[in-house]
């Protein structure tokens, strides 16, 4: 028995049977590469689930997570945390719009955090009634129970009902059905930039920026998920930036905290001082530890590795769109350091074991989209050598059936 075998054994034995992971036990990293217990090297082009910015063992995160391990781990939000208030400056120094900050621990916990938001800032104007949450179906913003209700997707939401009332859903992308959901009863409207989870598909042009002016006109918050697309992830420090949308709250984690769990809220000083003392609250949520590790990743990204991760994104793009003559790839989905290959008559799943046989690791998402989010460090030679990777898998594919 090799020793992947052997933890995956152990896990079956010791660990919930929600997740189905890939047969490899990762022991270690460096940069975008990452070894499994068998000794095999791979190219990381999951990255966490974009969460790893900078990829494994950055030395600049390393160093302040040592450093701060070595001041003060963890006190309570009961008192000021000097981290926390410098991570706060320095994160809305990169949202022009917001002034007021909130932290916890995940991406799930920003958006019920946003979420709760959204009802109580109208509650709290007189307007309880004005409580329903308006999203896209196929979206993902969570696994807490209003999350999941949000998201709209069945196979998540099977056998943890009754689910949260007062949610409503619209296709994505489609502006006269938001049009016609937004009543005098919406708190806010919830929405990806991209849709990640459900296979990297970009909002259509033109609909963010109806969706900041269809929400004002009917009262009700704007309210933008960027916990996969935030953080440098598509190429700018927020996706919205793309749309130039001003929206009213916006939810962050995932590369906010390069692997260390973190999350954010983001508001306007309108919105935000309604998250009043005593309404919500984490025991974790902006520890030193996590906010420390954060100042590091923004200052790496200022630093030079946002700008050069600009042109490399678009070296592995034009690659993956090249691909398109095999007849196997469809289309090229996404921005920067987050993209979504379509397959034509080839299973994902398949592929995805296919590179991962040959030292490269990538995320199928469904039976037709394989999902890459490397690190934001990739060099043009790491996106060459991962772009031979999946061409070699891709053309050892066999055909699906029904092909």
């Amino acid at each position: 028995m090799t020793q992947n075998e052997a933890f995956a054994e152990r896990a079956k034995k010791a660990l919930t049977p929600n997740y189905r992971p890939q047969p490899v036990a990762i022991v270690r990293g460096q940069g975008v590469r990452v070894w499994d217990a068998d000794g095999k090297e791979y190219l990381d082009f999951i990255g966490g689930v974009a969460v790893d910015a900078l990829g494994h063992c950055h030395p600049a995160l390393v160093k302040a997570l040592e450093e701060q391990a070595r001041t003060v781990w963890h006190v309570s939000n009961h008192f000021t945390i000097a981290r926390q208030v410098e991570l706060a400056e320095a994160l809305l120094a990169k949202v022009p719009w917001a002034r007021r900050a909130f932290f916890c621990n995940s991406g799930a916990e920003a958006n019920e955090a946003m979420l709760k938001l959204a009802r109580k800032f109208h509650a709290d104007r007189g307007h309880p009634e004005r409580h329903e949450i308006v999203a896209c179906k196929d979206s993902f913003h969570g696994r807490t129970l209003f999350t999941v209700t949000a998201g709209g997707q069945e196979k998540y939401q099977h056998g943890f009902e009754p689910l949260v009332p007062g949610v409503r859903h619209v296709p994505y992308g489609d502006v006269a059905a938001l049009e016609a959901a937004l009543t005098d009863r919406t708190a806010g409207f919830i929405v990806e930039p991209v849709l990640g989870e459900a296979g990297v598909i970009p909002a259509p042009e033109g609909y963010l920026r109806a969706a900041r002016e269809l929400t004002r006109r009917a009262g009700a918050l704007l309210c933008l998920d960027e916990v996969q697309t935030g953080v440098g992830r598509t190429g700018r420090w927020w996706a919205h930036e793309w749309d130039g949308v001003v929206p009213d709250l916006m939810s962050s984690a995932k590369a906010l905290g390069g692997g260390f769990p973190i999350g954010a809220l983001l508001a306007t000083e309108e919105v935000g001082t309604h998250l009043s003392a005593g309404s919500h609250g984490t025991t974790f949520g902006g520890n030193p530890l996590a906010c420390a590790v954060a100042l590091a990743v923004l200052r790496e990204l200022d630093g030079g590795v946002l700008a050069r991760s600009v042109p490399v994104a678009q070296r592995l793009r034009d690659g993956l769109a090249a691909l398109a003559r095999t007849g196997r790839v469809r289309e090229v989905r996404g921005r920067g350091m987050l993209l979504g290959t379509l397959l034509r008559g080839v299973a994902a799943p398949e592929v995805a074991r296919l590179c991962r046989e040959r030292g490269l690791l990538v995320n199928p998402i469904g039976e037709d989209v394989i999902r890459m989010a490397p690190a934001l460090t990739l060099t043009p030679a790491e996106a060459d050598e991962a772009l031979a990777c999946f061409t070699a898998a891709l053309a050892a594919a066999p055909e699906k059936a029904s092909a």
